[in-house]
Order: structure tokens, then sequence, then C-alpha cells
């Protein structure tokens, strides 16, 4: 696959993780890679493994001219629902970035109100590199937030499904409970409430 590199001018790759859990935060990261420093590997954080995203994350802070990680809580997602927390966290993590980029490519096919023109890539995080490195970011951050809530919470097993509805997630629900990290509007989650 070849992924497209550097378009014109200082653009900025945004990618989410987290949109289908039923526990957690909605993560986002925004990056500005640097056409001088290239990083060889980038891909869709889904299709590489926890090793090696882990090892494209150091490449990606240490060479990138900008980067920058924000998120939307468990709480903001039930108030105004998973996809405005998602457009919420993006625009958030645009806005940390140290550098003023002149567009954004955001992954998906909606774009958060920016600081600067964005545009929608469906599949861009197999596509652009820059959205790419951000979808790295943002899973490998939003899976150490998980494994440290799963030290709080560790009858869910959010080490083992970092959240998403698993029969043995939803499972460990009806036998727990709900927790305070647990999403509150999403379907499975309320019919528990409503016992």
């Amino acid at each position: 696959m070849s992924l497209l590199l550097f378009p014109e001018g200082l653009v900025c790759g945004v990618d989410e993780a987290g949109r289908g859990p039923l526990a957690g935060p909605v993560v986002a990261s925004a990056v500005i890679l640097d056409p001088a420093n290239p990083i060889v590997g980038l891909n869709d954080s889904k299709k590489l493994s926890a090793k090696r995203r882990a090892a494209l994350v150091i490449e990606i802070r240490a060479k990138a001219l900008a980067w920058a990680v924000a998120q939307a809580s468990v709480e903001e997602i039930d108030r105004i629902n998973i996809l405005q927390a998602s457009m919420l966290a993006m625009q958030r993590a645009v806005d940390a970035l140290g550098l003023l980029p002149t567009r954004a490519l955001i992954d998906g096919n909606r774009c958060p109100k920016l600081c600067c023109p964005a545009e929608a890539i469906v599949g861009g995080d197999g596509k652009v590199a820059s959205i790419a490195a951000a979808s790295i970011l943002a899973k490998t951050v939003r899976d150490a937030g998980m494994m440290e809530l799963h030290a709080v919470y560790p009858m869910y097993g959010f080490d083992r499904h970092m959240g998403y509805p698993t029969a043995l997630h939803v499972k460990a629900l009806q036998e727990h409970g709900v927790s305070p990290v647990h999403r509150r509007s999403y379907a499975p989650v309320a019919r528990l409430l409503l016992r």
C-alpha cells in the first residue's frame, strides 16, 4: 500500500480511537509530519500489532513537527453523543498542536470545526501517512488509559477488550453492574440501568 506522504503545506492528520466501546473516553490525535524526517511503516493502527504501534509511537513523537492527543470524557459522550464528542476531541487535539496547520485531513466522513480548512477522507488512516500516525497515537494512548482503568475496575476485563462490547464485557456488566467509567447513553449499558 502506498500512503500519501506529504500533501502541500503544513497539513495535520487527525483521527480518533474509541467510538465503539461501552466504557472510557474517546481519544483523538493530530499529527504534522516532517517531510525531511519520514517514518517507515505507518498504517491504520488496527492493522498493526501492539508491539509495532509502540515502536512507531516513539518514532512519531520524536520525528513529527508537531503532535497532540486530546479526549472527550465519558460524561461528555453521554451529554452530547459520541459523534459530537469525537468531533470535540479532534478539535481539542488540533488546538493543542504547537504549530498552526494550514489544512487538516480527517479520517472519516465528517469534519470538526477547526482553526483551518479541513477535508474528510474515508479510510484516511490507510491512505494518508499523517492520519495513520494520528490513528496510532490515539489508539496507544486510549489503550494505555484503559489499562489504567483496568487497575481500578479489574472485574470488567478492560485489559482484554479495551471497553468494547465483547461477550466477556457484557457478562461482566450484568454481574457487576455499571461503573462510573461506563457510557450510560449506550444501549447495552442503558438497558442495565433500567432494571
